[in-house]
């Protein structure tokens, strides 16, 4: 008697569309991410020359150059994102980045953002930070470029670096490392990104650092990058409400 043949493997539902398996996820590499590094760099390389061309030919004041080119740059990440995603392995460009329900509502991610605006200015009066010159204080100094600054920094800012670094660098890093540990290395990026902002001060870089952990630490809790999103614009969204205030102050005397 020939011995009967196994049966068949059954298999189960299909994942619905658009949704990665979480043993499956993050789905790109480290190799992915190297290759989206190096294109960032030199396309920072390639904004920061023509800005300073333009800047040579157009006399303006810098704000309305570099404003554009960031984000042209910002554009241009995303874009390159999304050829990752789509063009290489098949997948949704929102839904592999984990835009996804928040699990909290808005009101509760937004007080947390806030939160943290004054947790964080707490901080750096501990650390003595002190009052210097950079560009971004440069960038606010009138109240045209605080009022489109404060637009950019409350939507398409926090969305783009929450994009870049808490929905691709961090999921990576979660993976190697660990929660904690992957969500302060990518923490790490995150601050240096805005060195030169800041007039090369680490103390702000510091600060920012911990701010971005804290966005980072959502993230990996609620498992949504939009949670971090809407929590970055939030804590922004209080520095920029307290500098109208202090810009408004003298006017009122």
């Amino acid at each position: 008697m020939s011995p009967e043949p196994p049966p068949p493997e059954i298999a189960g539902p299909p994942d619905p569309p658009g949704v990665v398996a979480p043993e499956n996820y993050p789905f790109w590499s480290y190799l992915d991410l190297a290759g989206f590094v190096i294109i960032a760099l030199l396309a920072l390389l390639v904004e920061s020359l023509l800005a300073t061309a333009l800047l040579s030919v157009v006399h303006v004041r810098k704000f309305w150059i570099e404003l554009p080119d960031q984000l042209l740059l910002y554009g241009f990440l995303l874009w390159l994102l999304s050829v990752i995603f789509r063009r290489y392995y098949g997948r949704p460009f929102w839904q592999s980045l984990r835009w996804v329900p928040t699990g909290l509502s808005m009101p509760a991610l937004l007080t947390c953002g806030v939160l943290l605006g004054f947790g964080v200015m707490a901080a750096s009066v501990l650390l003595k930070t002190p009052d210097i010159d950079s560009p971004m204080k440069e960038l606010l100094s009138d109240e045209t470029s605080v009022v489109l600054i404060a637009v950019f920094g409350t939507t398409l800012g926090p969305l783009c670096e929450e994009i870049l670094f808490r929905g691709f660098l961090q999921p990576l890093l979660v993976r190697s490392l660990g929660a904690v540990p992957g969500v302060v290395m990518a923490a790490i990026p995150f601050g240096l990104l805005h060195l030169q902002q800041y007039g090369n001060s680490w103390r702000h870089v510091l600060l920012i650092t911990l701010a971005g952990a804290a966005f980072g630490w959502m993230r990996y809790r609620t498992g949504s990058t939009k949670a971090a999103v809407i929590m970055h614009a939030a804590y922004n969204g209080v520095f920029f409400v307290l500098l109208a205030v202090q810009q408004a102050a003298p006017h009122a005397l």
